[in-house]
């Protein structure tokens, strides 16, 4: 029997050797395990983007809970926000214990979100001025986002892998109850299925947006290079993207919507979806604080993390 060697013996070579030997294995990495600086930080990254995206995301569905045209839908559009906000927290526990060991906690991530060194999704920058909007935010956004969660079931970092079980069980249940909210829309008058067209048609290129750029090259980020890597993930943007095209289409299609792209079409030989690229130019105005509601919901989650200074005061 073969014993290995502790890791206080070995050199930083040998140790990133069996770390890839781990997670070629697929083992599962743990906060306490040893990891190279370059697999923590990108999982501080994505983690702390996941958490805050998913609290930032509540709020433009926190906008109709006053506004829902039904009881019924105010209880399930109430319940969604409650969610996403439990999701938030439960990533951002995950990310802390990332951080520990480079003396950071939830504070540090608080104020990257409000410096802006720490970024949020791009589709969670826009507007949702109609019903159709938040219908569609619970179809297609949350669908996206199931799509790009499940693709990281089985991510090499444990605690990260076992959060997105939970989360993405519910965010089914999102996409459901917003696709109940299309369904209804479709059904109704020609001005309710209007605005289910008038919403894709302003959603389209932030949907395109979500899964981020195919390649490094148009952004300058690494990080799909790096998440492939490390086995957090096991598909590329373009795959993802490529996905959500396949389930979704069909389905908008069926309701008579049409594509906000009407030069796009599914290349048979090539057995992918050719589309127009969306201006990644934008994307990065965007995500940097220049989306249409960027600043003013950062300013209500930073006056929300201020007026509840006093409860982080007495837990201390």
């Amino acid at each position: 029997m073969t014993i290995s060697p502790s890791l206080s013996s070995m050199t930083e070579e040998e140790k990133y050797q069996r770390f890839m030997e781990r997670i070629e294995a697929g083992e599962k990495i743990e906060a306490d395990d040893w990891m190279p600086d370059d697999y923590r930080m990108a999982l501080i990254k994505l983690i702390s983007m996941h958490g805050i995206s998913e609290i930032m995301g509540a709020l433009p569905e926190k906008e109709w809970v006053p506004k829902a045209p039904t009881l019924r839908r105010k209880l399930g559009i109430m319940a969604k926000v409650q969610d996403e906000m439990g999701h938030g927290q439960l990533l951002l526990r995950v990310a802390e214990d990332l951080m520990k060991p480079l003396g950071k906690n939830r504070e540090d991530i608080m104020q990257d979100l409000f410096s802006g060194d720490l970024k949020f999704h791009n589709v969670f920058h826009m507007e949702a001025p109609t019903w159709g909007d938040a219908g569609l935010i619970g179809w297609l956004v949350d669908g996206a986002a199931i799509i790009t969660q499940t693709n990281m079931l089985h991510a090499s970092y444990g605690p990260y892998a076992r959060a997105l079980q939970r989360i993405c069980a519910e965010e089914v249940f999102h996409a459901q109850h917003g696709e109940s909210i299309i369904l209804a829309l479709a059904e109704g008058t020609e001005e309710q299925k209007a605005m289910i067209q008038d919403a894709i048609d302003r959603w389209w290129p932030s949907l395109l947006m979500f899964f981020g750029p195919a390649s490094a090259a148009t952004t300058g980020s690494s990080k799909q290079d790096i998440t492939i890597k490390y086995k957090i993930r096991n598909k590329t943007n373009e795959e993802l993207r490529q996905q959500f095209f396949d389930k979704y289409i069909p389905r908008m299609l069926s309701l008579g919507l049409k594509l906000p792209d009407p030069t796009m079409y599914y290349d048979k030989e090539a057995e992918k979806w050719v589309y127009q690229d969306p201006d990644w130019n934008e994307f990065k105005k965007i995500i940097r604080g220049g989306g249409p509601k960027s600043k003013s919901r950062l300013r209500l989650r930073e006056i929300a993390y201020e007026n509840n200074s006093w409860v982080r005061e007495a837990l201390s």
